[in-house]
């Protein structure tokens, strides 16, 4: 897919419905199998909901970036400025357009705006650990493993219905500039 065609901007009120949808697809149920973004193995559930992309596109402190395609939403990134650095989370690429590269322009385009908008120095995010796949994907885009591990909201199912007993997230870094 030619990165010409792509068209970046902050998601608005508008968008959110169109969001859920791309989001859910790209991780939970049969549709997020076409791309390998999956976590239907881990979770079952909503990975999201309006709710919590509304308060995502209404945080003052950052953006819910969405790019799209001849005027087709196709993915989206939430970059949220938190002092030294920008938390880089809600990451959802269409599953049927994964695996060609169009995740590393919107991680591209997610940096360079952290850089332009806030001064950033640092991108940091959090990947449920047994995730080795999307991890080691990461890691070859330059973020590092920290070790530093979070627990799973277990009981909480707007994060998800877990498939496991074990789960918790790794804290992601990259330097920025």
């Amino acid at each position: 897919m030619p990165t010409s065609q792509l068209a970046f901007r902050s998601a608005t009120d508008a968008d959110i419905p169109g969001l859920v949808e791309l989001i859910e697809s790209a991780y939970r149920g049969d549709a997020s199998r076409a791309g390998w973004t999956t976590e239907a193995d881990l979770l079952a559930g909503q990975r999201t909901d309006p709710d919590g992309v509304a308060a995502v596109v209404r945080n003052e402190t950052g953006r819910l970036m969405i790019a799209e395609r001849d005027g087709e939403l196709v993915a989206c990134c939430q970059l949220e400025h938190r002092g030294d650095h920008v938390y880089f989370g809600m990451f959802a690429v269409r599953p049927t357009l994964q695996g060609g590269g169009l995740g590393k322009v919107i991680m591209a385009e997610a940096e360079r705006t952290a850089q332009a908008a806030w001064g950033a120095r640092e991108m940091h995010m959090t990947v449920i650990r047994q995730r080795a796949e999307l991890i080691a994907w990461y890691e070859r885009r330059g973020y590092r493993r920290t070790g530093q591990l979070t627990p799973f909201p277990y009981g909480d199912e707007r994060s998800g219905i877990p498939q496991r007993a074990d789960l918790e997230f790794e804290l992601l870094v990259k330097r920025l500039g």
